[in-house]
């Protein structure tokens, strides 16, 4: 391991969540939420969140197109819209900010809601390279206040459980994984291309988008990735960035990795297959399929239902941990390692 990687390394563990407590809980019982960027993300899988989970509200959201901020916050029973960033940030009855824009704009408006002392919870992934969000953590520990990201997996049930069995010890010592993510292909028009086909507002393709939550959940699982090598691809020629990766990597922990991500497959796959010395589990990262427990000859099924909104477990993490109540499993920092791993894969293509 390099001295640099070390270092690396190093400081991501010393970075771990430490309790925090924006709030007296003896002055304040809710967190009011604003939300920058209110668009199909915030539909179902988490504006409906700030506004269930308990001790928050949701009191305002922001759009640049007014008429759309206005018609969200009336369906949706927001309080207040508005059509620029200062005016959101800058209200006084919001505590915290929820950054649900592209990847290309999280540093600047990052950087926005630090100078004002609010603390942030920004979509995944969370900038366009590590570099970005090592800025967007230095800002935040200057201003002395907590920096989140909606890697919502880490508190949903069917992933605590797999945390859970693994550790518990129900497949023995923990010796590798393989990660394996196929779809077919869509169709795009290279001329009116989605926002996540777009380099400089996503920071990559659809392996930045979707990739992302595996790997942070790999993180979750095992600890730290310190290694990553592969290659990455343009194989179906609808858009410019990647749209194959193969990604070999290493745990701190020891934990050995590979990963397949293909976007022009012949068929959809979808598994996390854990090995380890008495067992195996297999789990899809994104399709609701029961995780399967796989030891002394016998495969036991846990069927654990995602809730209706997606990111509402996490957002109370969030919530809970302003309110010194708890931590939020989440953070900038462990966030900023997902980006790592992708940096080395698709460096070389990049270019």
């Amino acid at each position: 391991m390099t001295s640099s990687l070390r270092g690396f390394v190093a400081t991501s563990y010393c970075l771990l969540p430490i309790a925090y407590c924006l709030f007296s809980p003896h002055t304040a019982r809710m967190i009011r939420w604003g939300i920058i960027g209110c668009g199909d993300v915030t539909e179902r899988k988490s504006g409906p969140g700030f506004q269930n989970a308990r001790d928050s509200a949701l009191v305002a959201v922001m759009r640049r197109d007014g008429a759309k901020a206005a018609d969200y916050a009336a369906r949706h029973g927001v309080p207040r819209w508005y059509d620029r960033v200062e005016a959101l940030i800058h209200d006084n009855e919001v505590d915290a900010v929820y950054i649900a824009t592209p990847p290309g704009s999280h540093l600047e408006l990052a950087r926005q809601v630090a100078a004002v002392g609010k603390p942030a919870l920004i979509e995944k992934p969370m900038a366009r390279n590590h570099e970005e969000c090592l800025a967007m953590i230095q800002a935040f520990r200057v201003a002395g206040i907590p920096l989140f990201v909606a890697y919502y997996r880490r508190a949903l049930p069917k992933f605590i459980r797999v945390k859970s069995l693994l550790d518990d010890g129900a497949i023995g010592r923990v010796l590798s994984v393989a990660v394996t993510l196929h779809y077919k292909p869509g169709q795009y028009d290279r001329n009116h291309l989605p926002w996540r086909f777009r380099r400089e507002e996503s920071g990559g393709g659809l392996f930045v988008d979707l990739g992302s939550h595996t790997l942070d959940l790999l993180d979750w699982f095992f600890g730290p990735i310190v290694r990553a090598a592969g290659f990455a691809a343009n194989q179906g020629g609808q858009y410019e960035v990647e749209d194959a990766v193969v990604l070999a990597f290493e745990h701190a922990t020891g934990v050995q990795g590979t990963g397949s991500w293909h976007f022009n497959a012949s068929r959809d796959m979808d598994r996390i297959m854990i090995e380890g010395t008495a067992g195996a589990i297999s789990v899809p990262t994104f399709w609701t399929d029961p995780i399967q427990l796989h030891r002394a000859g016998h495969t036991e099924y846990f069927d654990i239902p995602h809730p209706p909104s997606i990111h509402q477990p996490l957002i109370q993490t969030v919530v809970d941990q302003l309110l010194g109540r708890n931590t939020c499993p989440s953070t900038g920092d462990s966030a900023a390692r997902t980006n790592w791993v992708m940096d080395q894969v698709l460096a070389t293509f990049n270019r």
